[in-house]
């Protein structure tokens, strides 16, 4: 069958819209007809994972309707609503373990551009393109998935507004629901407040944490963290920021998030926290960070790191839409909508004052 994608073809060109074929559904399998998918920061940074100059095809944030189904996959019906999230095998310890972020085969079910056989789902003129990227691709109209890797949702869903809940606002709300586990009386502060950074704030007070506190360099990113529950924003840039994140914290955060993966960034995140403080890093790009071990150890910090918030995506994915349809997870506030004609135009605003762009088909 033939379908359009958003092809790639190097880390510095634009994307363009072409023409691909894409397999039948295999007996495990499931053909999804995409309704609107989120354009992520790992999009971008995996632009330079195939060879320089071969096709792909990214996306990871799908959001679309079940066109058919293998015949060997039970519990999805073609009209079925889903949201797309990560590849995971079902099968290695960590995933028979309730853990599929840390799955054994994580890095070549998501990354790897293929089927785990080697096959692709995509192709142009017979040649293969890169894809399954994440277990979707899903910059464009329809994807073939594991159903490992959708989750049923209800008919009445916005999937515009939902599609980041597949990673973004899944890594960044699930690392305070299942990594920090903050009582309401704690402080938590979010360093970067992207579309991962906002989610982090908005299940923050969604628990009814007393303290959240956004820091950004953007005044506009910190303007809508305030809109969707941060009690107090700071200037990232600040000579004092550590010691106004203190002040506002009592002392020092029991929780910090940090999402921007600057170095310098993560030092101040560190800084930031009171004894037996917890930091959390999502942010991909610094493959190596200094911190004062002094520190570490004379006051208990912990750091750690987190892939897709710890999250099992049938569990928490239901959980946000819960809050969202009670008003707690307003992400209507963040997300804004481009055709899909517009993607390099979502590209080229989703490091400015747009928190959360959506391609809507």
């Amino acid at each position: 069958m033939r379908t359009e994608a958003a092809i790639s073809r190097g880390a510095h060109g634009d994307f363009t819209i072409e023409d691909v074929d894409i397999d039948d559904p295999r007996p495990d399998e499931l053909l999804v007809r995409l309704v609107a998918t989120g354009v992520c920061h790992t999009d971008l940074l995996s632009r330079m994972a195939p060879p320089d100059g071969a096709p792909a095809v990214l996306g990871h944030e799908g959001a679309g309707v079940v066109e058919s189904v293998g015949a060997e996959v039970d519990g999805f019906r073609a009209g079925d609503k889903v949201l797309l999230s990560y590849a995971h095998c079902g099968r290695c310890r960590r995933c028979a373990a309730g853990r599929p972020a840390y799955c054994a085969e994580f890095g070549a079910l998501n990354s790897g551009g293929t089927r785990p056989d080697g096959s692709s789902t995509l192709s142009q003129a017979g040649a293969p393109v890169w894809s399954s990227f994440f277990g979707q691709s899903s910059f464009a109209r329809h994807a073939i998935v594991s159903p490992r890797n959708a989750v049923v949702v209800s008919p009445d869903t916005d999937l515009v507004t939902a599609a980041p809940m597949g990673c973004g606002f899944q890594t960044g709300a699930g690392t305070v629901v299942n990594v920090m586990r903050p009582d309401p009386g704690s402080s938590l502060v979010v360093f970067g407040t992207g579309g991962v950074g906002v989610a982090a704030v908005m299940a923050a007070r969604a628990l009814d944490v007393e303290t959240v506190v956004a820091v950004d360099l953007s005044e506009e990113r910190r303007a809508v963290a305030t809109k969707v529950g941060a009690t107090a924003t700071v200037d990232g840039a600040a000579p004092d920021v550590v010691e106004r994140l203190r002040d506002l914290t009592g002392g020092g955060a029991g929780y910090v998030l940090d999402t921007t993966a600057v170095p310098s960034a993560i030092g101040n995140a560190f800084r930031a926290l009171g004894p037996l403080g917890t930091l959390v890093l999502v942010g991909i790009g610094a493959p190596e960070i200094g911190l004062d071990t002094l520190d570490l150890i004379g006051s208990g910090k912990s750091v750690r790191g987190s892939i897709e918030g710890d999250s099992v995506s049938a569990e928490l994915i239901p959980r946000l839409l819960a809050w969202q349809a009670a008003g707690r997870f307003p992400v209507d506030e963040v997300v804004t909508r481009f055709p899909f004609e517009h993607i390099n135009h979502a590209v080229e605003v989703a490091s400015g004052a747009v928190v959360k762009p959506v391609l809507t088909f």
